[in-house]
């Protein structure tokens, strides 16, 4: 495949269609050039057009995809935070108290080792144990221990940031 008469011929087009669809030219520009990316792995398309738009098409799916994911997530996370916040504090505090613990929760969780996150993550996206250990790459025998292990080193950076004290306390506004 001619892959610079490929670009020459579609990526304007490509792009174009991508930010009108987006509502992002950099973004837009992102998806067709790994739409171009891909196209270079491939022998022959047979109809080129075509193949482009779906692959960006897919691009775009597979992005949102993993965001809603990302979002259910993150919401599930504050969720679970609200939920530790009440039965950690004896005084539930006010808004911010919950925001500062919420961020010392994403604090915790973005401290771990990136397979114990990723694991934790996982499986509180309802992934089984055979899934997880696929992903990553471990024995399915493994995965309880990486996920006990995360659990652990989870309560144990959030307690750590639990007697930190609050940068917010104690200090006069500048």
């Amino acid at each position: 495949m001619d892959a610079d008469r490929l670009f020459r011929t579609y990526n304007e087009m490509l792009t174009r269609y991508l930010t009108r669809r987006l509502g992002d030219r950099d973004w837009a520009e992102e998806v067709a050039q790994e739409t171009f990316v891909r196209a270079l792995r491939q022998e022959s398309v047979t109809n080129e057009r075509a193949w482009l738009f779906t692959v960006a098409n897919n691009l775009i799916r597979d992005e949102a995809r993993k965001d809603s994911r990302r979002r259910r997530h993150l919401e599930l996370l504050r969720e679970e935070t609200r939920d530790d916040v009440v039965e950690i504090e004896i005084d539930e505090g006010t808004d911010a108290q919950r925001a500062h613990e919420t961020a010392m929760a994403r604090q915790a969780v973005d401290s771990l080792a990136e397979r114990d996150r990723l694991a934790l993550l996982m499986r509180e996206e309802g992934l089984d144990y055979e899934e997880i250990a696929a992903a990553l790459k471990l024995s399915v025998g493994s995965v309880g221990t990486t996920l006990s292990r995360a659990r652990r080193r989870l309560v144990e950076h959030y307690e750590a940031l639990q007697k930190l004290p609050r940068r917010s306390e104690g200090h006069a506004a500048s």
